[in-house]
This record gives C-alpha cells, structure tokens and sequence, in this order.
C-alpha cells in the first residue's frame, strides 16, 4: 500500500474523535446496555467519517477503499467491541449495495442522510434458522400493484433498535434460491415493522441488538436495490467489505490488549519477580504480536487487490478467519496472565474476552469461510 498525507489525516482524525467523544464513555455505554447511535453518528458524519469511499454526489469523500480501512483499523483502538460494530454497519455492511447499485432516487433518499449522520441504519440478512446459510433465508417479499408486501423475521440485528432504515434481504420469487432474491430498504417505521427488546448477549454489550418482524409490511418496489433477484449476488458482494471491515477492526484491538498485558504484568510480581519477565509470557506476547503483523499484511494485499477490482473472496476470507481465530488467542492469553484479576467481569482482557468472540460467528462463520477458501482450492466436495 502506497501510503499518503491523507491517509495519515484521516488515522488522526479518527484517533482523536475515539479518545474525545467515545473512550471516556465506554463504561457508561456497557452498563446502559447501548451507546447513543444517533448523536455519535451525526458527530462522524460532520467528520465525514461515514462515507469516506463513497461517492461525492451523495455526500462521500469518494476516496479508494484504503482509506477505509485506515479509519477502520483506528476504530480498533476503542476500549469496547460494540461501538466500531454498530459504526462499521452503518459505513461497511448495510450500505455498500446501496451506494453501488441503488438507484440515485434511493441513494439521495437513504445514502446522504446515511453518510451525514442523519440516519442511522442496519443491515438485515440473517434469520432464526438461517445466519450463515444465507440463501435459506425465509422472508418474503410479494408483488402487491407498485409495492412489496414483506412477511418474516430477521434475528440478531446490529443497530436494529436505533435504526431509520433497514437494508433487508427477502425473497422476491419462488424460483433458484440464489436467484431469488432482492434486497430492499424498509424504513423502520412504516406499518407493520416491530423490533423486540434489545436482545442480552455474551459481549458487544453497548451495541443494540434485537429481532425485527415484518407484518404485511408495504413498501414500494422503488425501495428495491439494482435489479429484482440480485440480491445475493449484492449481498455476497457486501460481505467481501463486511470481511475485510471485521479484519482490520481487529487489528490495534488486539494489540492494545497485548501493550496493557505487558504493563500489567510488568508490575505485578509473583514468586519474588515481575510476570513479564518469565520467557515463556515473553514469547508468547512477541508470537502474538508476529501474528497480528501478518494478518494486517494479509488484509492489505486484500484491500489492494479490492483497489484494483480484482476478485478478494479467498483473501477476504482468509483475514476474516484469521482475524476471528487470532482474536480469540490473544484474549485468551492475555486474560490468562491477568490472572485473578484478568477473570474480574470489568477488567480490559475480560471485555475482550467477551467481545471478540464474536469474530468467528457474526459475518459468517469460521466453518464458512473454510468451506469458501476449500472450494477456492478446489478441494470441496
């Protein structure tokens, strides 16, 4: 990656807007059980942090991808995994489909207040019965005149509690289930929309997260992103920059657990001397440490390729995986040499302990993407 000066203004930009208007407030957001989407959006899109690669006529900075994943990459360094989530949906997750292949009428009416900050939206795909297996999906989208009326459910939505509007994936005919379907933006508050209680979950504590139900709602066809039963093909191309989103968060997350675990253990002694200088927790923090360095490596000659518009699925893959497993060891370790102390409920490593579980579940799962890079390889089957 050819780094530039507005890379850097960028990274600096985000750094000081985590430690100003989000660090000091992590512990208040955790224990609310929700951060303030709409006030900490509106505060980003002032920025212009929530469309930095999207195009300029809707309000975009309509930069290349890179510049997104340095803005990403910074949102690692908050001391929680639920507020990068809830931003990473609004800018990676529900809205790439929309400002690639969304008409200028929908992109004006939902992708500028998206970017501004106005609106706070989220992305709805997975089901009770369908998470990773997207193409089981079982909401449906039937033809009524110049409208859809939508029937269904979807399960674990992030943002869905604070949300204008959601990018929703239903099925739009009875035919191929890869061909089959659309995806469409529904206002949360059109007739017929109902969000349950914000849904108790093992982390991402201040992230929103709740079931939607869709009764007879009716939204026009208009609403419809690009064309009728593109849908997954839209969808799977929205994961690529969910995938990437989930590796590059990772990254300063996982390495601010390993700098307070060397200071930590730096000061606290057991047998007459300080935990830090056992060459066991040495090396294992410096393996660590290696590894970190090589998915970021990895992530890069991703988004590079993306750059250039060459297929990322394998690599995308790959650092989503990677991301996810290495997320897990590190925590892992680090809390192990908290100690006592590291297994308190509010301490640094048990958060992410909690928080960084997700990674090998939510945007598909570690079984996922190997079945993915296995039929990349050829082996499938």
């Amino acid at each position: 990656m050819q780094w530039t000066e507005e890379h850097e203004s960028i990274r600096e930009t985000a750094a000081k807007f985590i430690d100003n208007e989000i660090n000091p407030y992590v512990d208040q957001w955790e224990e609310a059980g929700m951060f303030p989407a709409k006030e900490l959006f509106k505060k980003l899109g002032d920025l212009g942090m929530l469309g930095i690669s999207k195009p300029t006529e809707f309000g975009g900075l309509g930069l290349d991808y890179s510049y997104s994943m340095v803005f990403t990459e910074e949102l690692g360094r908050i001391h929680c995994g639920g507020v990068g989530m809830g931003i990473g949906v609004q800018t990676d997750m529900a809205t790439p489909a929309l400002a690639k292949f969304g008409s200028d009428e929908l992109r004006n009416e939902f992708l500028v207040p998206a970017i501004a900050g106005d609106a706070v939206c989220s992305i709805a795909v997975s089901e009770p019965q369908a998470g990773s297996d997207v193409a089981g999906i079982k909401t449906n989208a039937v033809k009524d005149g110049d409208d859809y009326i939508i029937n269904g459910s979807k399960m674990w939505i992030t943002n869905s509690v604070q949300a204008d509007f959601f990018c929703v994936l239903v099925n739009t005919s009875e035919g191929q289930r890869h061909k089959n379907k659309s995806l469409v933006i529904v206002p949360s508050k059109t007739p017929g929309v109902s969000v349950s209680e914000p849904l108790k979950k093992l982390g991402m504590h201040c992230s929103d997260t709740a079931q939607i139900f869709f009764d007879n709602v009716r939204v026009p066809q208009h609403n419809r992103i690009g064309e009728e039963g593109m849908g997954f093909i839209y969808q799977m191309i929205q994961f690529q920059e969910e995938r990437l989103y989930s590796a590059a968060a990772s990254l300063k997350g996982m390495e601010g657990s390993i700098q307070a675990t060397i200071e930590y253990t730096r000061e606290r002694e057991t047998f007459g001397k300080p935990i830090l200088k056992n060459q066991v927790v040495q090396f294992r923090l410096a393996e660590l440490q290696t590894e970190i360095e090589a998915l970021r490596a990895l992530t890069y000659s991703a988004v590079e390729d993306y750059i250039h518009g060459k297929d990322v699925l394998t690599k995308a893959s790959m650092a989503k995986l990677k991301a996810g497993r290495l997320a897990r060891e590190v925590s892992d370790s680090c809390l192990q040499y908290w100690g006592g102390m590291g297994f308190m409920w509010e301490s640094p490593p048990a958060r992410s302990y909690r928080d960084s579980r997700l990674g090998s579940i939510g945007g598909g799962s570690d079984e996922v993407m190997l079945g993915i890079i296995s039929k990349q390889m050829g082996i499938l089957g």
